[in-house]
Formats: C-alpha cells, sequence, structure tokens
C-alpha cells in the first residue's frame, strides 16, 4: 500500500540532528514538532521547528528512548511521521512497529528491515548468502568457551563485537587468550546496557584496515542506488573523528565491487530509505569483507551529500511520502572531495575528559565549501546529559588536497570559549603529514597520532 503523502513531521532527536532534520522539512513545505526533553525546552531545533512538545526529564531514558512518549508526541501533535535520526531510537524496530500500529509513518526502514538488518548476525549470514566476502569468524557466540574454540582456530588478536547494536559499543579487541574472559564479560555487558542485548559474535582482526562504508538510497517501487562510499578509518576506540568521501586510498576495483555488493545486499533485504552498507578493507590484500547494515542516516552523510549534490535527508521524507527516487545509478556522478570532522566538548588531552558548561563565545568560520552543522549558539550550556558533539565542520574541494586545505584554515578560524573542545586535537590531525598522504589506517590514531601529541609540551592543561 502506498503510503500518504507526509504533512507533519515528529524530530524524534535532538542536537545537531534535529536541526538538520528541521531545515530538511522547511525545504520540503512540511510542517514539524520537535519532541524535546525537559534539558532541551529551549534548543535551536525547538526554536525552528513549527512547534514543540515535552516527551519526558533530561535523561534519555525518561525521553528520547521511551518509545511510549515518542509516538504519544506524535498523536498528541498531530503529526502523520515520525523521523528518529540517528542514535537514540533510530534503529529500534519496536518503533517502527508502534509506528505503523497506530498509523503514522516511519522515515526508515520498515520494522522487518530493521530487524534483519540491525542484527550483525543476521545480516552476515544475508551478505554470505549472497557471495558478498565476510570478515572470518563466527555468528552468534554463547560462552567465552565457544569464543576460544574460534579465536584459537582463526588466530589473535580478534574482536568481539554486539550482534544487536554498532557506534563501538559492545566492541572489544582481545590479543591473546588470557584476556578473552575479561573481554567477553565486558562486551556483552556494554551490549545488554546499550542495546538491551548482550549477544556476541567474533571476528578476525585485520591489522592494516581502512573502514569504508557504502550510502544507499532504496524507495518503494524496487530502484536502489548508491551514493559512493566514505573513509571513516581515523577513529578512537572504534569511534570515528574524521570522515571523508571518497575514500581516496581504496583501489578503484575495490571501490567499484564495494558499490555494487552494497546494492545487492540492500535489495535482498528489501530496504527503503537511506542506508548504509559498512565494509572493512584489507589494504594488505586488496580485499573487502562485510561488517554491518547501518538501517539510518549516518552523522557523516553530509561529505556524501557534499560530493554527490543529493540532500539524503530530503530524500528520506520523500521516500517515506510514497515518492520514487526520479534517478538512476547512471544519474550518480560524484564531484570532489569532502572532508568532516566532529567537534567535540571535551578535553583531548586528558583523555578526552568531557567538558560541559555555556558557550560565552561562538564563531565558526563561513565561506566556499565550507559547511557547518550545529546546534549550539552563544549563551548555550553543554549539559552532561548526551552525547558530547557540539558542531561538524565539512569542507569540500576539487581535491583531496583542496578539501584539507580549506578545513585547515576553517579549523584555525573556529572561536568557542566556555568550554574546551577538540578543535586544537583536529587542525593538527588534518595538518599531519601521515593523514595529508593518506598513510593511515583504523589504528592510525590511538597507535601513532594520539601519543605524540597527547605527549608534546603544554597538553597537560584544561584549555577553555
Amino acid at each position: 500500500m502506498r503510503p500518504r503523502p507526509l504533512r507533519r513531521v515528529l524530530i524524534a532527536n535532538r542536537g545537531e540532528i534535529a536541526v538538520r532534520i528541521a531545515r530538511a522539512c522547511f525545504d520540503e513545505g512540511l510542517e514539524c514538532v520537535a519532541a524535546v526533553s525537559e534539558a532541551d525546552r529551549d534548543s535551536l531545533a525547538a526554536r525552528l521547528a513549527d512547534g514543540a512538545i515535552c516527551i519526558g526529564s533530561a535523561a534519555a531514558t525518561a525521553s528520547y528512548l521511551n518509545i511510549g512518549a515518542v509516538v504519544g508526541a506524535a498523536i498528541a501533535a498531530r503529526c502523520d511521521a515520525i523521523h528518529p535520526g540517528y542514535g537514540f531510537l533510530s534503529e529500534r524496530a519496536e518503533l517502527a512497529q508502534a509506528c505503523a500500529e497506530h498509523g503514522i509513518t516511519f522515515v526508515g526502514p520498515p520494522a522487518a528491515v530493521i530487524r534483519r538488518g540491525g542484527d550483525k548476525v543476521a545480516a552476515r549470514r544475508a551478505a554470505r548468502a549472497l557471495g558478498i566476502p565476510v570478515g572470518e569468524g563466527s555468528d552468534a557466540i554463547a560462552s567465552v568457551a565457544e569464543a576460544g574454540r574460534i579465536a584459537a582456530d582463526i588466530g589473535y588478536p580478534v574482536l568481539l563485537k554486539a550482534a544487536a547494536g554498532g557506534g563501538g559499543r559492545g566492541m572489544v579487541q582481545v590479543r591473546r587468550e588470557a584476556e578473552l574472559e575479561e573481554a567477553f564479560l565486558r562486551a556483552s555487558t556494554e551490549a545488554q546496557q546499550a542495546f538491551g542485548d548482550g549477544t556476541l559474535f567474533l571476528e578476525r582482526y585485520v591489522t592494516n584496515a581502512r573502514h569504508v562504508e557504502i550510502q544507499v538510497l532504496a524507495d518503494g517501487h524496487g530502484q536502489v542506488v548508491h551514493l559512493g562510499e566514505r573513509d571513516c578509518s581515523c577513529q578512537r576506540r572504534y569511534q570515528k573523528l574524521v570522515e571523508e568521501a571518497p575514500a581516496a586510498a581504496v583501489p578503484a576495483h575495490l571501490r567499484a565491487a564495494l558499490g555494487e555488493a552494497a546494492v545487492r545486499l540492500a535489495r535482498a533485504l528489501d530496504y527503503v530509505g537511506a542506508g548504509t552498507m559498512e565494509f572493512l578493507v584489507d589494504l594488505d590484500r586488496e580485499a573487502f569483507s562485510f561488517l554491518e547494515v547501518n538501517t539510518r542516516v549516518q552523522v557523516e552523510h553530509p561529505v556524501t551529500e557534499l560530493v554527490s549534490g543529493i540532500d539524503i535527508v530530503r530524500q528520506q521524507l520523500r521516500i517515506a511520502g510514497g515518492d520514487a527516487l526520479g534517478f538512476t545509478q547512471d544519474d550518480v556522478a560524484l564531484r570532489g572531495h569532502a572532508v568532516e570532522v566532529r567537534i567535540n566538548a571535551e578535553q583531548p588531552a586528558q583523555d578526552f575528559l568531557p567538558s560541559p558548561g555555556r558557550i560565552e563565545r561562538w564563531t565558526l568560520p563561513q565561506g566556499e565549501g565550507v559547511r557547518v552543522d550545529t546546534h549550539c549558539h552563544e549563551g548555550y550550556v553543554v549539559g552532561a546529559h548526551y552525547d558530547s558533539m557540539v558542531a561538524k565542520l565539512i569542507c569540500h574541494g576539487a581535491s583531496r588536497a583542496e578539501a584539507l586545505d580549506r578545513l585547515y584554515r576553517a579549523l584555525g578560524h573556529v572561536r568557542i570559549e566556555g568550554i574546551a573542545t577538540t578543535v586544537p586535537l583536529l587542525r593538527d590531525l588534518v595538518g599531519h603529514g601521515d593523514f595529508r598522504a593518506d598513510r593511515i589506517n583504523t589504528r592510525w590514531l590511538e597507535d601513532h597520532f594520539l601519543p605524540a601529541w597527547t605527549a608534546a609540551p603544554g597538553r597537560t592543561g584544561v584549555a577553555a
């Protein structure tokens, strides 16, 4: 059955993605209502939206993670759709199911697709059935003993990973057998706390790897396209700090194969909406393996938008309203290079300690090829209840070198006072010779850059 055209959208999220959705609704001629916690009543998203409705206290479990409160707010505000953004409830099949039961359009895949794609073990099975390479390892593992047998068979180091979620939660590297029992308990506990499911699986750890993901769009009319790849290899504790498109270090034949594999998997999952297929590229072997599916918009979607010229959030809204994509794979043309950094309210020299507080000065750069996605402003109070990201700075250029030059200059013009941020680290990272030459892998930041950066003179103080 064809979905009804959308009229009013409830934004079931906060921060910069809530602002991003509000602006997309405005561009699409849709009304939007911000669902806010008590801590976000005066947020920028609440100010930009056509209305706001409080769904609970500052604690995420009482507000942004409360399915009943979110659906009830949509009904009370007479919204015919819910956009979940990323994080929080965005990959919870229960929210999509509740929307269907109440006649509300969920801006994302149907509940059944979220279950198939969001469960990493099930997604690995689906990829394997299509002949898509999958990392050497296991399906769901029931015990430390079973994990030990599998790890001994494929060889250490290995990764323990949560089956029900992503974002680095419930993911622990195990270098040797003596570490396995403690790592298994830690990964399972973290997965249970983050996703309500402590199920783990195990993969062989690839030492010289790049983390590459493919952005897909699929409508409800059988059309599936990909918008190229993103390189997200610059990570700390499996959390991304820098993302770029395209993945310049990946050979052209692998990039073509990655795009083709992502589209085939999306079709097999009956995917609808915007999604991301994530892969690990082994640079030494020039081979890739499937990692997981993210059934939502990604934090790093702006780099793909800048190189493709396609507004991914507007496409989400159009697809949810029943529209066809209106273009084919042959129409997708990627131009130039884009790089994004996440600016967090943290003290990187002190193990990235959060830095909540009131922003006393807030000046971010503008200019050709410069984009800023944020929810902050002078006087905004960065609280301790939620994620510490305060802005995303994204730069585009005709080449990778031009995009990096532009980003380096832009970071030098950021003026934030009242809180400590990661800007000094990000500027040094973007200007580093290895990063400029693209001589990195998923371990480079933690094993090489951060130790040297932290040890440099003057890093021990708290900057504000």
